[in-house]
This record gives C-alpha cells, sequence and structure tokens, in this order.
C-alpha cells in the first residue's frame, strides 16, 4: 500500500512539475511588443487622462481578449478612480470604466 501512495505521489509530482515547465515556456513579457505600437504609451496616457480628467496612475501595454493590442491606463479624478483602454494604432480610447475596490492589479476581476 505505501508503494502505491509512493508511485502516485511521485507521478503527481512530475505531471505537476511538466505543466510548470510548458507554462514557463509559454509565459512572455508584453512590454516587448510596445515598439510594434503606432502610438507611444505618452500619447496613450495623455488621451486616458483628457478622456477621463485626471492624473494616470498606473500603464500597461497588453494584448486584449480579442488579440488587439492596447493601454490599459488607470487615471485617478476628482470622482473616481477609472480604467481607461485606448487602442495602440488610433490612440483613441475604446472603453472606460470605474474601477471599483481595487486591492490589486494582478488578476483582479474588477478591473
Amino acid at each position: 500500500m505505501n508503494k502505491l501512495k509512493t508511485i502516485v505521489c511521485v507521478a503527481a509530482v512530475m505531471t505537476s512539475a511538466a505543466a510548470l515547465a510548458e507554462g514557463a515556456g509559454k509565459a512572455s513579457n508584453d512590454a516587448a511588443n510596445a515598439p510594434q505600437a503606432k502610438t507611444s504609451m505618452g500619447a496613450a496616457i495623455a488621451a486616458a487622462e483628457k478622456h477621463a480628467g485626471g492624473k494616470a496612475i498606473r500603464a500597461e501595454y497588453e494584448k486584449g481578449k480579442d488579440n488587439r493590442w492596447t493601454y490599459d491606463v488607470e487615471v485617478a479624478a476628482d470622482r473616481g478612480v477609472y480604467d481607461v483602454k485606448v487602442d495602440a494604432d488610433a490612440g483613441t480610447v475604446v472603453a472606460s470604466t470605474k474601477d471599483v475596490a481595487d486591492t490589486d492589479d494582478e488578476g483582479d476581476k474588477a478591473d
């Protein structure tokens, strides 16, 4: 019985390690693609600040679910904090939502 438990545990560890290694190979840094954007991050931040009427406190260059590259700019304004998406090619605001209860931005469903 102990031998079977040991074999199952070893198999589980090996499977987990293989999955982690595969995931690590696919990881990439979105910033590496930023030079391909027609709009600079500075211009995207300016568009987001103008749109929301505030000051940018964070900005990221990222690929959306629709495979389009956008700048995701978080803007603090008098009436709240806004997440503003700016098209990386056109430099125009494509979405803006009021941010709610934001303790961290990684994996935050509220953003």
